[in-house]
């Protein structure tokens, strides 16, 4: 990137975070729209995105409020739900170390998926830009963040007059994006390992309770992918065998 700047880094990571974005809008309405049939009132529904900011434990705790789950038993589910983003943190605590904490708290509290997944490409690619490069977090953070408010209350005016509109099926498009996500960075052997083994223990753990299947699932492709890691190395490249020579 030429002439790196606070400016030229924020609107990249607008920029690239936005293709993520088309696949959230439709996440974002239909959980507005079953916020307010689930029972919460739309002052809540708004809130929860507000305060919270995590897609998938705001439509499990959506749901479980339906079923009149009691409130220890859904911060338990959406905190299992939410552990993988300690691993996120893991992955970007080298990258994001001396910030201070007036920016690795709003930081912390805008991690998505979808953030993650572009701004840890953006971390690991090497160039001049290294002193600006929390400002390409920045902005994909705030474009997430921003998307879906928007979508919530898009969805909360919608699901007040259009009854059933989150069982419309418009949430393939989250399953899409998620594949998108990670089909790029299935580089290596020891990555398509780990995808594999994540992918079959999350269906055979499904059924567990709290969703803890999630976890044991991302923990079991870590474990896989430290092993291929080790007994599977990645075949040298033609470049490689010529710097050998």
């Amino acid at each position: 990137m030429s002439n790196p700047s606070r400016r030229t880094e924020f609107w990249a990571g607008v920029r690239d975070t936005f293709p993520l974005i088309v696949g959230a809008i439709p996440f974002g309405v239909i959980f507005g729209a079953l916020g307010v049939n689930s029972g919460l009132s739309p002052a809540t529904t708004m809130s929860m995105s507000l305060f919270v900011f995590a897609g998938s434990a705001q439509f499990i705790a959506a749901g479980l409020v339906a079923q009149g789950i009691s409130l220890p038993f859904i911060i338990l589910t959406t905190f299992v739900v939410n552990l993988r983003h300690a691993l996120y943190g893991a992955t970007l605590a080298p990258h994001v170390r001396h910030l201070s904490q007036k920016w690795l708290l709003p930081l912390g509290f805008w991690l998505t998926d979808e953030t993650f997944a572009v701004v840890v490409a953006r971390y690991n690619r090497s160039d001049d830009s290294s002193l600006y490069k929390h400002w390409y977090h920045l902005g994909s953070s705030i474009a997430m963040y921003g998307n879906w408010q928007l979508c919530t209350l898009i969805g909360l005016i919608a699901g007040q007059s259009l009854q059933g509109i989150e069982n419309l099926g418009l949430d393939f498009a989250m399953i899409v994006t998620f594949i998108g996500l990670i089909v790029p960075v299935v580089k290596t052997r020891p990555i398509l390992v780990s995808v594999i083994v994540a992918g079959a223990v999350s269906i055979l753990a499904y059924p567990l309770e709290n969703k803890i299947g999630l976890i044991i699932a991302a923990l079991c492709g870590v474990i896989a992918g430290v092993i291929a890691e080790t007994y599977l190395p990645q075949p040298k490249t033609v470049l490689d065998q010529e710097r050998a020579a």
